[in-house]
């Protein structure tokens, strides 16, 4: 089978990064929409209209109405066609980078992609993850083409909510274990291939910094302050991370992640959160031993990242509660089935006791980051 590794056209990263945007897309087109909540329009939105109108763009900035789904797909695509762009812009979080990921898929042109965040791998990849307008998870979609260009300004990120940078270093937690686990049962990736070296590598390297540079990294996130250590986290978090997941393979840390958004309770945790949950869960589903369990877990915490099932919202959670998040983590297309062992939603139901079992005996035992 053959091999293949994909990336976004170009990255760049650093502080002030965002009064670069008109120099690094100038030769992308003309006209662009620039996506965004309110709040991120707000936090950066004159600086990217001037940033494209000095590469010679007109420019119009649309507000993103929260939520990654098909009905927010569309309507975006209309906007994006009657301003006539030839760009799209997605401003802020995973699901407004998503969303017009998605919707440049409709109307063709150039993605830019502009995190103000570090709280997730989406803004490198190709693959938009839909949800309902209730924040259920749906599918993925996997496209064709990645973004153009990747731009993050570590400055942005590092003034944003500390616990949206935690996040990210829990989404970014599940990389390498995942392509690991991937890798040893010969499963293809989401390109339908296998995975190359280098993507093996990229997803090593994106535990590795984390675990060198990860907690000197919170500790200057937490006061607005950009340090190399900072540096080398958003690019675990965004590029690393990103590229490793894609070419490298996922497997059950997210398919469990996707089970947890089925709850309601939840809603409210990160996405790279209930990774973290999940990631742990795998863990103990591979039979690691408790010694590698338990550090790995306590690097988590001592990120400020949950280890238990409370800290998701799920407070003593039932037996259905967990068979429901089982059967969704095992549906037939999900990829805990790239594991190199066979999974049914018992398993995946107490490898969650356990790990659960494992983040309150930390707890118990006082952790650091809280």
């Amino acid at each position: 089978m053959t091999q293949v590794f994909r990336s976004p056209a170009g990255y760049v990263q650093g502080r002030n990064a965002i009064d670069e945007l008109g120099e690094h897309a100038a030769d992308l087109g003309d006209n662009a929409v620039v996506l965004g909540d309110e709040l991120v329009l707000d936090l950066v939105g004159d600086r990217v209209r001037d940033g494209l109108e000095a590469g010679g763009f007109d420019v119009t900035l649309e507000a993103f109405n929260e939520e990654c789904s098909e009905t927010e797909i569309e309507r975006v695509a209309g906007v994006h066609e009657e301003f006539g762009a030839d760009v799209i812009v997605g401003a802020g979080g995973g699901k407004a980078i998503d969303t017009a990921r998605a919707a440049r898929e409709h109307t063709g042109g150039a993605l830019i992609s502009l995190p103000t965040v570090a709280s997730t791998d989406a803004p490198t990849s190709s693959v938009a993850v839909i949800y309902t307008e209730d924040g259920e998870f749906v599918e993925f979609h996997v496209y064709e083409r990645h973004p153009e260009l990747v731009l993050v300004d570590t400055e942005i990120v590092a003034e944003a909510p500390t616990r949206l940078f935690r996040g990210g270093i829990g989404d970014a937690l599940a990389t390498w274990f995942e392509a690991e686990a991937a890798h040893q049962s010969g499963a293809t990736t989401i390109f339908g291939t296998r995975s190359t070296r280098t993507a093996q590598q990229i997803a090593r390297l994106a535990y590795t910094t984390l675990r060198e540079h990860g907690r000197s990294a919170v500790d200057a996130v937490e006061n607005d302050a950009v340090t190399e250590s900072v540096e080398a986290v958003v690019e675990a978090n965004t590029l690393l991370s990103g590229l490793g997941f894609e070419s490298g393979g996922l497997a059950a840390a997210h398919a469990i992640h996707n089970g947890l958004t089925q709850l309601k309770a939840t809603h409210d945790a990160t996405h790279g959160e209930k990774v973290t949950i999940g990631t742990i869960a795998q863990l103990v589903l591979e039979g690691h031993d408790d010694a590698f369990v338990e550090d790995v877990a306590g690097f988590a915490a001592s990120m400020g990242l949950p280890t238990t099932l409370a800290e998701i919202g799920l407070e003593d959670p039932s037996t259905e509660n967990l068979e429901v998040v089982a059967d969704v983590a095992c549906a037939t297309e999900e990829t805990i089935h790239n594991e190199p062992f066979p999974v049914v939603p018992a398993d995946v139901r107490d490898a969650l006791v356990g790990a659960d079992a494992i983040g309150h005996r930390l707890s118990a035992g006082g952790r650091d980051g809280d």
